[in-house]
């Protein structure tokens, strides 16, 4: 097959192209690196499965050929980066999605939405099942994201209903591992450049905010196997690690992990930051057989280790 990966230099999409190659596939990749780097893709940059296009969603793309898939990951992900263009973002996620719908429509093609948790906003439903509708603040410095990503579900069930088009959702929660940009904003980055560097570890709020934490391998899996579900399934479906612990507690394991002695600095909390985050993934169990294996700990050992590796190579 051939398969579009949009967002495909980012750090979950070069995942997703590279387990596409390994399966004998052929990947067309297109980034605008604005989020994205080609250091992710060293890995298939010179395989002749592998094709670069240096693009912006929110302009119309055109490939020549066939595409039998298509994964949408183009749109940044951290609240650093979302927000520093927040009318960008939300391009990404209107236009961009219908520019993206419209191509896999043209082709025939099965098409696969990275949604977020974040459509759900500061949940009042734990831990968070698929039919909950969110409990989000439309005007919020977050929108642009968390409303966009919901208007983006809408579109794919739109041209599902309209087009009957093949569309898979799939609302990820927090993921993590190597290839994480330093400066992305993200707790488990900021937490081990911040621990690596002998830093103080930055919380927000008094900590107790909870987070799930999905290694990016699991998270590649489950993705994977939801494009190869029957046409039937929709989605969304949620996919992250159910095993919840509290902001405080991940920054004494990360703390830990690095061998950081220094005490954690704690700054006002964000606004609209979700005070509780967890999935129910009984839905990816059930039609997915799917669950993460890849322990905390040993991710999280993995991560620290590029990290490490990344930062002292920096620092030559």
């Amino acid at each position: 097959m051939r398969i579009l990966v949009t967002g495909g230099a980012g750090f979950i999409g070069s995942y997703i192209s590279e387990s596409i190659i390994g399966q004998g596939h052929e990947v067309v990749c297109v980034d605008n690196l604005f989020t994205g780097s080609m250091d992710n893709l060293e890995g298939v940059a010179d395989n002749p499965r592998f094709t670069f296009i240096k693009h912006d969603i929110v302009e119309p793309l055109f490939i020549d050929g066939v595409i039998d898939q298509v994964y949408n990951l183009a749109c940044p992900a951290s609240p650093v980066q979302y927000q520093s263009n927040q009318v960008h973002t939300i391009k990404a996620n209107t236009v961009g999605m219908i520019n993206m719908l419209g191509l896999a429509r043209e082709h025939g093609a099965r098409f696969l939405q990275a949604s977020t948790s974040e459509v759900y906003g500061d949940p009042e439903v734990h831990p968070q099942v698929e039919e909950y509708r969110g409990n989000v603040n439309p005007i919020g410095p977050r929108a642009c994201y968390d409303e966009g990503k919901r208007v983006a579900e809408t579109l794919c069930f739109d041209y599902f209903r309209m087009h009957g088009m093949e569309i898979k959702v799939v609302r990820i929660f927090n993921t993590y591992g190597p290839r994480m940009a330093f400066n992305d904003g993200r707790v488990v980055s900021n937490f081990i450049v911040q621990a690596l560097k002998k830093e103080p570890l930055t919380l927000y709020g008094d900590g107790s905010q909870t987070r799930s934490f999905c290694y990016v391998d699991d998270l590649v899996t489950g993705l994977i196997a939801m494009m190869k579900t029957d046409k039937k399934i929709t989605g969304p479906i949620n996919l992250g690690n159910p095993q919840e612990m509290s902001i405080q507690t991940f920054a004494a394991t990360i703390s830990d992990l690095c061998d950081s002695k220094q005490k954690p600095l704690y700054k006002d909390l964000p606004i609209d930051d979700p005070r509780r985050r967890c999935p129910d993934i009984t839905k990816a169990k059930k039609l997915l057989q799917w669950e993460p294996k890849v322990s905390l700990a040993d991710g999280l050992k993995k991560t620290i280790v590029d990290f490490r590796a990344r930062l002292e190579k920096s620092q030559v």
